[in-house]
């Protein structure tokens, strides 16, 4: 087995490295891992968390975390991000990020063509589209997730799905792979891809003894049903029963119950009440299978385009998880509706439930849930309805009489029926007939294999016989490499080389070098001429093959926000970019000292003919974290103040600096100001005992040099760098 290189945080993923005696490798560890999760919970900077599990080794936090010491909380449930571009090598870079931001759980998915094909497929045959689930775009993914978990300091669980006509030989490819999770569900294979009912329920028998011998964690599919019905909010009764019966069929094939997951979906989304049919939906769901795992995941069936439509439901479902249970949380993405997966949005999806996990930690302790009233009575209600639905599935004759008539997925609320649900021909199907009774004396010599098995006296284990099966001897799995000379990962590697290890740059959001951009506008105008103007703008601006991915009507007259994305077919030479040297600050308590060893005062105000003062105003106030939070007094002269005034005020008060703030740039006004504020300290004589420095939009680091201050600031300045500056010059001039 081949050993991969432990991973530089400061360096990108190495795909060639990871494609190396790829044929060679093999998974250290097979099975499903939860996270770790201490009794007596978990401390972080200046905080007690209730709900949480061990920090990762590396990571990125919140936003906001730069205000808490940089912590980063992660949720005690498994969190899950779906990663589907249908390029592994550009997936497991966004893996990469993902678990850097707290994502455990990686899920590809398997396209819908691959559903109906009767045998395992190979190579990397990206043609056939979607996401092809191959052995060598498994263990190449497996490979670097391994590389990555060692990275951030935490197991990093892979997932895709067993289903289709080939589920059986599937579960054994993610067996001897090391998927730790997948979807399997006899029932998701009938209703949503039309294959036999009882080749479905043979095969998942076989597949789920199989998974149980690799550790897989199971997750089934009922949440397909109220995601597809017309009113999802009317399918709760049955989601239950869906859930029973994939949960007893599990263990009826051997499968414990700690590997058995139920995905549950909540029913609804604003601008519904969603409250009132989602807890209680939660509450039914875990009374009646508390035994077994949750997996929590938001509705698709009412997503959108917008991503802040999608985070916002998704508070409320994480909400809902916090006061139920979830032991896996899943994000979603409108990234469907958007026709590109985007790699910001995955991590958006992450951060959405690690801010709300963390912001509503031990939420338990604080509220309960008031099961005596409305929410007790409605959660009976649905379970009363879904044991009458199981009834009734028996008195018809069964499972497969019921999906006969179209008991599933229907539209009304149960006993009441439509008549619009999903019926199957029983008999018909893909891969109708195809099912062949086994012989008395039927031998199959390898292990995990469902049902009657002659095995000769003696043997404990089938596999014996032919010296151990792939599953117990991975060396004599077969590994097939590529099929397409023309359509193949080194091919695609090639052409996007230079992005990847050259000097060249282009924005992505799904493959290397892909050149895809999103662009933000308010139109003014009406739908129509918005969605028209947008598309116009774009060409305008250069961008190729504009297409509008979201429209918001903010006023039915007065304006339309949108999204257009597009691409750029040109490159950016990292060799031409100047990166500015980064400024190391001071620790806040060396400032603090140093202010109060002074006792540092300055006077500002914005000069010229400038009436801005919002961002100077944050520089000083201590409510935006300026100066004033290290004790630095101010004096304010505020807006479109002469020089001299300022220079003067300064004489005045004793001050040791002057800030200015100089917005406007038209004719180099703003470098003409700076200028000047260093020529008349000089005639004044004071030069040397003031410290001079000038901010603006327009303002960069380098100006300094060029008009005679001691420093320079442009967008985005916090106080702290500014004090930092005030400092280190104070220092430089032996006056500290």
């Amino acid at each position: 087995m081949s050993n991969p290189k432990p991973l530089d945080p400061n360096k990108k993923l190495d795909i060639e490295d990871i494609l190396e005696n790829l044929e060679d490798y093999r998974p250290p560890r097979k099975g499903w891992v939860w996270r770790n999760v201490p009794e007596d919970g978990v401390d972080m900077g200046p905080f007690h968390y209730r709900d949480m599990a061990e920090p990762l080794k590396n990571s990125i936090g919140l936003p906001a975390a730069k205000y808490f010491d940089g912590i980063d909380p992660q949720p005690k449930c498994v969190v899950t991000t779906e990663i589907a571009s249908g390029r592994f090598e550009d997936d497991i870079r966004r893996m990469r990020m993902a678990a850097w931001h707290g994502a455990d759980h990686l899920m590809v998915i398997r396209h819908t063509g691959q559903s109906h094909i009767d045998g395992l497929m190979e190579g990397t045959p990206e043609g056939v589209g979607g996401v092809p689930i191959t052995r060598k775009q498994i263990r190449a993914s497996r490979k670097a997730i391994d590389m990555i978990e060692d990275e951030v300091g935490r197991p990093i669980n892979f997932h895709s799905y067993v289903s289709g006509v080939a589920g059986p030989e599937v579960a054994v490819l993610f067996a001897e792979e090391g998927i730790n999770g997948a979807h399997q569900d006899p029932q998701y294979n009938i209703l949503y891809r039309n294959i036999n009912v009882y080749r479905s329920f043979v095969d998942a028998a076989e597949a789920k003894l199989v998974m149980t011998s690799a550790g897989i964690f199971q997750i089934d599919g009922a949440h397909n049903a109220n995601a597809t019905a017309k009113a999802g909010w009317l399918v709760m009764p049955e989601l239950l029963v869906q859930h029973g019966i994939n949960c007893a069929y599990s263990m009826i094939a051997g499968m414990p119950k700690e590997l058995i997951g139920l995905s549950t979906v909540p029913p609804n989304s604003p601008p519904a009440p969603k409250l009132w049919y989602d807890l209680p939906y939660a509450v039914a769901l875990r009374d009646f299978f508390s035994e077994f795992k949750m997996r929590a995941q938001q509705n698709t069936r009412y997503i959108e385009s917008s991503i802040e439509e999608a985070i916002r439901t998704h508070t409320i479902d994480t909400l809902i998880s916090m006061l139920t249970s979830a032991d896996i949380q899943s994000t979603i993405t409108p990234d469907e509706g958007r026709n590109v997966p985007w790699h910001y949005n995955n991590i958006r999806g992450v951060q959405t439930v690690k801010q709300t996990w963390a912001g509503l930690d031990g939420i338990n302790e604080m509220v309960g849930l008031k099961i005596d009233g409305p929410l007790g009575e409605m959660s009976r209600d649905i379970r009363e309805r879904a044991v009458a639905f199981l009834e009734e599935i028996i008195e018809v004759g069964g499972y497969f009489a019921a999906v006969e008539k179209g008991f599933f997925v229907d539209s009304a609320k149960y006993p009441e029926r439509h008549g619009d649900g999903i019926a199957r021909d029983g008999q018909g199907g893909v891969a109708a007939d195809s099912i062949v009774p086994r012989d008395p004396d039927y031998l199959a010599p390898v292990c995990a294999h469902f049902g009657h098995n002659h095995l000769p006296e003696g043997v404990e284990h089938a596999c014996d016989l032919i010296g151990g099966c792939t599953l117990c001897k991975p060396e004599k799995i077969a590994y097939i490499d590529e099929l397409d000379s023309e359509d193949n990962v080194a091919n695609r590697l090639e052409k996007t080389y230079p992005y990847r290890k050259g000097n060249l740059i282009r924005p992505e959001v799904e493959w290397a070098g892909d050149g895809v951009v999103l662009l933000n506008l308010m139109i003014p105008e009406n739908e129509a001429y918005s969605r028209e103007a947008g598309l116009e703008i774009a060409r305008r601006m250069g961008l190729k093959d504009p297409e509008v991915i979201n429209l918001m009507v903010l006023h039915p007259s007065e304006g339309c926000f949108l999204e257009v994305k597009g691409r750029v077919d040109f490159d950016i030479d990292r060799n031409t970019l100047k990166i500015p040297e980064k400024v190391e600050l001071l620790p806040e308590d060396e400032m603090r000292e140093g202010v109060k060893q002074v006792g540092l005062k300055v006077v500002a105000g914005t000069v010229g003919e400038d009436e801005h003062s919002v961002g100077l105003r944050e520089i000083l106030d201590i409510k935006h974290g300026g100066i004033e939070k290290y004790g630095v007094k101010y004096t304010y002269l505020g807006t479109s103040v002469p020089v001299e005034k300022l220079i003067d005020a300064a004489i005045e008060t004793g001050a040791h600096a002057i800030l200015i703030s100089t917005i406007i740039s038209h004719n180099d006004v703003h470098r003409a100001q700076m200028r000047k504020l260093n020529e008349l300290c000089i005639e004044k004589g004071i030069r040397d005992k003031v410290i001079l420095i000038a901010g603006g939009t327009q303002v960069n680091s380098e100006m300094a040099a060029e008009t005679g201050l001691d420093a320079t600031f442009g967008r985005g300045t916090k106080g702290n760098q500014v004090v930092d500056a005030m400092i280190k010059a104070l220092k430089a001039r032996g006056m500290l």
